[in-house]
């Protein structure tokens, strides 16, 4: 009786692997000789349906996780559509009303009623911050007839440039101090005018009349002559803090609170 091949049994411990010199080599499948193992797809051979392929059911879908809730994004800035309003009403609630910017008819009309509001509705000072102003010749005069009627006393601070007839409804107030960065122009106001020369030689005289006027409060607040302050005003004279304290326009120096 012919034994079993040696390849039947299972290698022993020590024994050396397959292939090792001396040893047989073991056959793989496709190799010479070997026939060929067929994989799933090749011809004469089935396809393997895919999961979702026709007849056979699909992957179960994950399900769809539920959208983010619609938060509206925190404002880092406050609305600015309505800001300008609510920042002046908080400050007339503390009894301090802003002139700045060109001060025209329309912008005195506003300031007096702003003025006259809260001389009506307390005994106490009101606080005029003249930040950056410039105004024209009659609406300067209207708030400054309107600022000698007041109860209160009003107690004006300047910064930024103030120039020309703003100068005046500076000086109608009761105190006057200035921020450093001050810078006071007197200067004399522009005007533009049209019309026949019978009505130009009329408001001229008229514009002369306010300018006296104007000057006349300006002397009678720095102690000075009208016709210096008119000469200042020709020539364009510039004033730092301290030049207007020592002219007499202001009293002092803003202090720190």
């Amino acid at each position: 009786m012919t034994g079993p091949a040696a390849d039947a049994y299972p290698p022993r411990p020590g024994d050396p692997p397959p292939g090792f010199p001396g040893q047989p080599e073991i056959p793989w499948p496709g190799a010479p000789g070997q026939p060929e193992i067929p994989w799933p797809g090749a011809p004469g051979q089935p396809e393997i349906p895919w999961p979702g392929a026709p007849g056979r059911p699909g992957t179960p879908q994950q399900p769809a996780a539920p959208p983010e809730p619609a938060v509206a994004p925190d404002q880092m800035w406050p609305d600015r559509s309505q800001w300008p309003g609510r920042l002046y009403e908080r400050l007339f609630d503390r009894r301090i009303v802003l002139a700045h910017g060109n001060l025209d008819d329309e912008a005195a009309t506003s300031l007096c009623a702003q003025l006259l509001t809260l001389d009506a509705e307390l005994n106490a000072p009101i606080r005029l911050e003249v930040q950056g102003l410039n105004a024209e010749l009659a609406a300067a005069l209207t708030v400054m007839g309107v600022l000698d009627t007041l109860r209160v006393p009003v107690r004006a601070y300047a910064g930024g440039q103030v120039a020309g007839p703003a100068l005046g409804v500076l000086a109608a107030a009761t105190e006057r101090r200035a921020y450093p960065n001050a810078v006071f122009l007197l200067s004399e106001p522009r005007l533009d005018f049209h019309g026949s020369a019978t009505s130009l030689s009329s408001h001229e005289e008229q514009v002369r009349t306010m300018l006296d006027a104007l000057y006349r409060r300006l002397a009678d607040v720095t102690g000075r002559e009208v016709d210096e302050i008119r000469a200042d005003a020709r020539r364009g004279r510039y004033l730092s803090v301290a030049d207007a304290v020592g002219y007499g326009l202001i009293q002092e120096q803003a202090q720190p609170r």
